[in-house]
């Protein structure tokens, strides 16, 4: 198999348009299209349906794809053992992580890290937990950051545990409680980040068997809370979100007290390839250290 031919498919896979995989990986657009009729000569069926929205795989391609990622991925890792056997430290990371902990957490990661590792090329996706998990299931990702929940079918390492927290207008009758009784949130007017598919808000609403009013649905977690701070509702979120946003509001612990388990997933972390190993090893020792220095 051509890997050359196998990558721009992906990556026109991945991006939906052969002109921005042709942009991304220096060729033309020409150049994308014939290396992809080959390609779907070679598999002898068609993989992409064009239109002038751009390319979508077709049904016969999403078969393959999986297996696709998988082969790149063990060229990856051949051309990584290589390299360390002479002595190099080279390779591609590609990780999947909440926004608050791309945000919070991997900057300073990534950062030390590449001092000590140059060349050692990452890429950082951000999403809600959904859209982390399938990265990593189809993997897009080697790497996700997010929470825990059962069942956990990938190599987990945690790193900590992270309070919710009810988000209230300062106006709001409870504003001044040291606790906020999560029951009462039935009754209030709810405002749902991520669409109403905060997975994590979810879960804990549904654990505790309550369903609020909502009111409101945002994509980003700092337009509730812009919108909690002009007295339009209020809403539950994960602590790490919550910082270093200015927003004039209140937070309160939950009464009974919740809490999320923030760490690493990894497919199988003694099959992965050693920047990866190194990458994860560097992570938990950094993450690690600096939550129990709190």
């Amino acid at each position: 198999m051509d890997i050359t031919k196998c990558k721009v498919f992906l990556k026109s896979v991945e991006l939906g348009s052969l002109s921005k995989a042709a942009s991304v990986l220096g060729y033309t657009t020409s150049g994308v299209s014939q290396l992809i009729s080959s390609f779907e000569k070679d598999m002898g069926f068609p993989l992409l349906t064009r239109s002038n929205k751009g390319v979508k795989p077709t049904d016969n391609a999403l078969k393959i794809i999986p297996i696709l990622r998988e082969i790149l991925i063990q060229e990856e890792k051949l051309n990584q053992i290589s390299a360390e056997i002479k002595g190099l430290a080279i390779g591609n990371i590609t990780i999947g992580a909440y926004s608050s902990i791309a945000t919070h957490w991997l900057p300073s990661v990534i950062k030390g890290f590449q001092e000590i590792y140059p060349q050692i090329e990452i890429r950082l996706m951000e999403g809600i937990r959904q859209e982390v998990e399938s990265w990593l299931s189809d993997k897009r990702t080697d790497i996700a950051f997010f929470t825990y929940k059962d069942p956990m079918p990938y190599d987990w390492i945690p790193l900590a545990e992270d309070p919710m927290l009810a988000i209230l207008p300062k106006s709001h009758p409870l504003a001044k409680k040291l606790v906020y009784p999560l029951q009462n949130c039935q009754y209030e007017r709810f405002i749902m980040p991520a669409l109403g598919r905060d997975d994590d808000v979810a879960e804990l609403l549904r654990k505790n068997n309550l369903t609020p009013n909502i009111s409101f649905s945002t994509l980003e977690n700092f337009a509730a809370l812009a919108m909690i701070e002009q007295g339009m509702g209020m809403s539950i979120m994960n602590e790490l979100i919550t910082k270093r946003w200015q927003c004039d509001v209140v937070k309160l612990p939950l009464d009974p007290p919740q809490q999320i388990t923030l760490g690493i997933a990894i497919p199988s972390l003694k099959m992965s390839p050693p920047a990866v190993k190194k990458f994860v090893k560097y992570a938990r020792n950094l993450l690690v250290h600096e939550k129990t220095q709190l």
